[in-house]
């Protein structure tokens, strides 16, 4: 499998970001290495044992990817998969051995260390699962932290980071310190802080991933509220395959470093590209990820008794379902008809989902 897969989904959408042919080697000559031909060539077993016999590790190898504008495009796999390397390659907050990041067409790796610092105030939020607060102040100072260092007056950046906390439905506790809020408070504080410079680009590490599991939803919840308003570009990073289902666009998963299949969460349950994805995902339930929109018809609605958005998970329809409803129809946002979804194709979903789970 080459670096270059996208998978579907994406859309007509313009590229934000792009990753192409990127490698993270540790060892004790990277560069020389990469110099030398170690990385040349597409057999991945043979750069595999190259890089183990002249004790290299490679973290990240030949990653490829496409990144949408407006797209959450979730980068998952087990500890040690590589996903939080190459999210930092992303951001240069590591260098990659080789490769090309390119945002809005410019290539990051050529940028200076003082265009990058640019970049990172102005175009990039970062949240990662650690909060990252400042404990000496307050929330609103610790949102208006950013604007401070991009030299902002006290009046315009308090202004804005009320704005901010008040997105994140934080108001109130503006000069609350962080040692005072509960985790999933401190992880909002976060939030805040990474959105007031109105980045672009907005990289999260793992963000939910110290929180317990009702906070964590909770969170999840406010994250895509946020998203539906803001619609930024977002890489999503998590070992957690609900999270990953519940909240992507798009997901790559990987494996040792390397990519092993990116697409919609539905087209990866349905179609895995190998037996670790298929293990990977075995308790994903159907209706989870399946939306109404891929198994309606493009016929009229005439004796559908009510109407569902076309993006409503099948999960979210099994009360009434089970109350006997025949079919629905099926909108858009806009309220207009595009279709009708039967009740028997969607009961057929939860019969294999139940003898596919059987089977396992």
């Amino acid at each position: 499998m080459n670096g270059a897969v996208n998978g579907e989904g994406a859309g007509e959408r313009p590229i934000k970001l792009s990753c192409r042919n990127v490698w993270k080697v540790y060892g004790p000559d990277p560069a020389g290495f990469a110099r030398n031909g170690g990385l040349a060539g597409t057999d991945r077993a043979e750069m595999r044992r190259r890089l183990k016999e002249s004790g290299h590790l490679g973290a990240a190898i030949d990653v490829s990817f496409d990144i949408h504008v407006g797209e959450i495009f979730v980068i998952m796999g087990l500890s040690g998969s590589g996903k939080s390397t190459i999210v930092r390659c992303l951001s240069r907050l590591v260098e990659p051995t080789a490769g090309h990041v390119l945002l809005d067409g410019k290539d990051l790796l050529q940028a200076s260390e003082r265009q990058l610092i640019e970049l990172r105030r102005r175009a990039m939020g970062m949240v990662f699962q650690n909060f990252g607060l400042l404990p000496h102040l307050t929330v609103l100072d610790n949102v208006a932290f950013p604007l401070r260092i991009q030299g902002k007056g006290p009046a315009e950046r308090h202004a804005r980071a009320r704005e901010m906390i008040q997105l994140v439905g934080l108001e109130g506790r503006e000069h609350s310190f962080p040692h005072q809020l509960s985790g999933g408070q401190q992880q909002r504080v976060g939030i805040a802080r990474s959105l007031a410079v109105g980045p672009e680009l907005w990289f999260l590490d793992e963000p939910f991933s110290a929180l317990d599991p009702l906070i964590r939803r909770q969170m999840q919840d406010e994250f895509l509220r946020l998203q539906k308003m803001l619609n930024k570009t977002i890489v999503f990073i998590t070992h957690d395959i609900i999270e990953a289902f519940r909240l992507a666009d798009r997901i790559a998963i990987m494996r040792e470093g390397e990519v092993i299949q990116i697409g919609r969460p539905v087209d990866i349950v349905l179609n895995p590209a190998d037996d670790y994805v298929a293990e990977f995902t075995e308790d994903v339930p159907l209706l989870r990820v399946l939306t109404v929109r891929e198994l309606m018809e493009e016929t009229p609605a005439a004796t559908a008794s009510e109407a569902v958005s076309a993006e409503t998970p099948l999960e979210a329809l099994v009360p009434r379902l089970a109350a006997g409803v025949p079919a629905f129809a099926v909108t858009n946002e806009q309220g207009q008809r595009l279709g009708t979804l039967k009740a028997a194709a969607a009961l057929e979903v939860l019969a294999r989902d139940g003898g596919r789970r059987r089977e396992r």
